[in-house]
């Protein structure tokens, strides 16, 4: 349980309604801010409006999948009203309270690191990670039916990257028929695929690999699917870039060759937010008493 323990949630989507749930039902004093134009009432949970004292008695700060922008904005789709995270918000925190975020951009890394407060990147973590692999891929497949028009049995697929996302991606497919080449370049990777039956083709040669692909599926975030590698490709083929913003693709150069291309970061909040958001939920919430527990044993 989480009695006595006071959380601070800001902005965030349906998955943040998810966490809201699960921390009242522990029964954590739950404030939130950026819900405002929300319909549905969030019980056990008290709105505020962002200001430096709601910060001052906060055992943890919940910020949404990507914490803040480069500006310290946070996403917040249940309101109208702008929400930004600025350093005096930061500075008022106790020093016992850890923020929790999806991922953070440098602008959230530096205020919590000029104000000594922990930050933690729950996607860093192989559990939630692994798990948001599931409605990552079910959002992919789904993606590549609907702008396709053949089935994904029998296709020819490319999954670039082999991490944890990559590795779900790439067995599914399989399982699905596809036949279905994975772009790695460790080669412990390159071992592991070809032991589940892919075909494993180095990232730095992509180029001699492209030639049949139907459906070309990138994890990876850096510039990897160029302009070289879309000009191999065969005009029916689709590309789907799940990576974070701004993907790996050379989205300008696939529209000049009138190749459907598709970024799509953040496909667990799309296709499945309560999942996903029960993912982050428990993870958040065991923290939260690891956190709770480790403290009121010290005193």
């Amino acid at each position: 349980m989480l009695t006595g323990v006071n959380v601070v949630l800001l902005g965030g989507d349906a998955r943040q309604l998810e966490v809201i749930r699960k921390l009242t039902e522990l029964d954590a004093s739950v404030t939130v801010a950026g819900f405002d134009g929300l319909h549905t009432p969030l019980d056990g949970a008290v709105h505020a409006e962002l200001e430096c004292e709601m910060l001052q008695a906060a055992d943890a700060l919940l910020l949404p999948a990507v914490g803040t922008d480069d500006e310290g904005v946070i996403t917040a789709v249940f309101s109208d009203r702008e929400l930004r995270l600025l350093d005096e918000h930061i500075a008022r925190l106790p020093k016992h309270c850890k923020v929790y975020t999806g991922m953070a951009k440098p602008y959230l890394k530096q205020l919590c690191a000029k104000h000594g407060i922990q930050l933690v990147e729950l996607f860093e973590r192989d559990d939630v990670a692994i798990f948001n692999s599931i409605p990552t891929a079910e959002g992919a497949v789904m993606m590549a039916i609907q702008n396709t028009d053949i089935t994904i049995h029998g296709s020819n697929s490319l999954v670039l990257g082999f991490g944890r996302t990559g590795f779900t991606l790439a067995r599914t497919l399989q399982g699905m028929g596809s036949k279905v080449k994975v772009g790695v370049r460790r080669e412990d990777h390159f071992a592991r695929a070809l032991e589940m039956g892919f075909e494993p083709v180095d990232t730095s040669n992509l180029v001699h690999h492209t030639g049949n692909i139907d459906l070309l599926f990138n994890t990876i975030p850096t510039m990897i699917v160029t302009a070289q590698i879309i000009a191999k490709l065969p005009s029916r083929a689709v590309i789907i870039d799940i990576a974070s913003k701004p993907g790996g693709t050379d989205f300008r150069f696939a529209e000049k060759r009138g190749i459907k291309a598709m970024l799509a970061p953040g496909l667990p909040g799309v296709v499945a937010p309560k999942t996903a958001g029960r993912i982050i939920a428990d993870c958040v919430s065991r923290l939260i008493q690891e956190d709770t527990t480790e403290r009121r044993d010290e005193q």
